[in-house]
Order: C-alpha cells, then structure tokens, then sequence
C-alpha cells in the first residue's frame, strides 16, 4: 500500500504535466496556430481552451489588434518639382489572415514592419514624385495618405496583413533647404511689409492733407462768422449809442468822457499834455458847479 502511493503521486504528476502539455488558452485579443513538424495543422481564431497533441504539436500566439509602425527616423522624398522633403509618417495596421502571415514572415513580427516600411514608402514616394511642394504640405495631403494606404493594403494582403491607416505626421524641408526657403521667406515678407509701410505712409499724407485742408476751411469759416458777428454787434452798438446821444445829448457825452477819464489815468505814472482850455477837461472844470 505505501509502495503504490508514490506511483500514484508520480502517475498524478505525469498526467499532470500531459495536461498542460495538451490544453492550451488562447485570449479573445489573440489567434493561434497549431504547428506539427513546422507545418500549420490548425488555425484557432477563437478564444478559450483548446487542445493539441503533445510532444509533436506546438502553438505560436499572435496579437491581432491594430498595431503601430512608427517610422524611427523621417524618409527624405523628392516632389515633382525636384525638391526634397523629409516624410515623418505612422502606421497603424493588423494580421487578417494568421496562417498566411506565418507563411509569408514566419511569424516574426520584425521582419513584418520591414516589408509593412517598404511596402509604404514606395507607395509615398511614388505619390510624393506627382506632387508639388504645395501639395505635399497642405493641399493634397489627405489624397496621398488615402491612396498609399489603399495600394499597401492591397500588396500586403498577400502576407495576411491589412493596412488600417498610413498618416503623415509632419512634412518638412531638410535643413539646407530650410535655411533658403526661410531667406527667400523673409525677403518676401519684408518686401510686403515695405509695400505696406509705404501705402501706410502716402495714406497718412492723404489724410494729413485732408485734416489740414478741412482745417483750414473750419478757421476761414469761423473767422468770418466771427467777423460778421462782429460787424452785426458793431452795428448794433452803433445803432444804439446813437438812440441814446438821440435822445439825451448831454448825457452822452459826458458818459463819453468819463470813458475817455477812465481809459487816459489808469496809471499814477500816465501822463496827459494839453492845452488848458481844451473841451477835454470839460466836465472837470464844471465838477461841483451849478449850471445856469
């Protein structure tokens, strides 16, 4: 009896081992393929437990979500005008047809972005050659990615690949380009910004000239409403001194000279040379008097 429960914890353990030898998982996010010898003998694309046949079979696990391919370092294309630009781009792809990717890449992932890189940037370059420098950057930008990503997709079928999306990140002149692209930018601005400067300037003398002209119309015209009222006011003092030397003579003239008293001694030090009989004096001579 003790010598059979060794046997048993060995059968126990051997069938144990066979177990996780024959039952494998595969995960909702994963497919696999039973090989036998290097040869695929079955293709699992659903999840849960499965079985194989140990020792002879085993099982490769492949990753069927959108995976990522992003271009370590930009690819320089040429434009349809002969000018290079350096391509920064992503790809976004995934295996559709797992038997046929393991046939065509053995499964390796990295040999799989190698041709997935070829396989693109062909397709960019041969788009990029139809294109201006324009196009590139901005107005066909949208056509370019749709048309490569159509014709990789279509070529990588073969592998049991499908392209999901190609995107450029970014479009850019390599630095000796820049540097006379950036130039010929700046010369152009400057000219514009002269060509403004210059249209600011002979609009500021037109208006200049307006406010000046507008000004000097305002001052003629406020001179001569002010000459009129001037002239009206006069008329008016005119008419009325003369109703009142009309009507009393006297008073008038003495109030005349009063002004005239006032207007001649404003100072100590003003000084008056007449003859002493003149009518100027008038009425100080009758000051205090009674007339007859």
């Amino acid at each position: 009896m003790h010598r059979s429960i060794p046997a048993l914890l060995a059968a126990g353990f051997a069938l144990a081992v066979l177990a996780a030898m024959t039952i494998f998982t595969v995960d909702q996010r994963q497919s696999a393929i039973i090989l036998q010898f290097g040869e695929v003998k079955q293709v699992v694309t659903e999840p849960g437990l499965t079985f194989k046949w140990p020792l002879i079979q085993n099982v490769r696990i492949f990753d069927r979500r959108i995976l990522t391919y992003d271009s370590p370092e930009p690819e320089r294309f040429i434009t349809a005008e002969k000018k290079p630009v350096l391509v920064d781009s992503f790809i976004k792809w995934k295996i559709s047809d797992v038997q046929q990717y393991y046939i065509s890449v053995r499964g390796d992932e990295q040999l799989a972005r190698t041709r997935l890189a070829q396989t693109v940037n062909a397709g960019l370059r041969e788009e990029f050659g139809k294109r201006t420098v324009h196009d590139v950057v901005s107005g066909e930008r949208e056509d370019i990615m749709n048309a490569v990503r159509s014709k990789a997709d279509t070529e990588l079928r073969t592998m049991g690949v499908q392209i999901v999306d190609v995107r450029l990140k970014r479009v850019d002149f390599p630095p000796e380009v820049s540097e006379s692209v950036y130039r010929r930018m700046e010369t152009e601005r400057k000219r514009v910004a002269n060509e403004l400067r210059s249209q600011g300037s002979a609009e500021a003398e037109k208006i200049r000239a307006d406010a000046d002209r507008q000004r000097e119309v305002i001052v003629a015209e406020a001179y001569r409403d002010a000459q009129k009222a001037k002239g009206e006011g006069d008329a008016k003092a005119s008419a009325i001194y003369g109703r009142a030397f009309g009507e009393n003579a006297e008073f008038y003239a003495f109030y005349r000279s009063l002004e005239a008293y006032r207007n001649s001694f404003r100072s100590r030090s003003d000084v008056l040379v007449v003859e002493p009989g003149n009518d100027f004096f008038k009425y100080m001579k009758s000051s205090g008097r009674p007339q007859k």
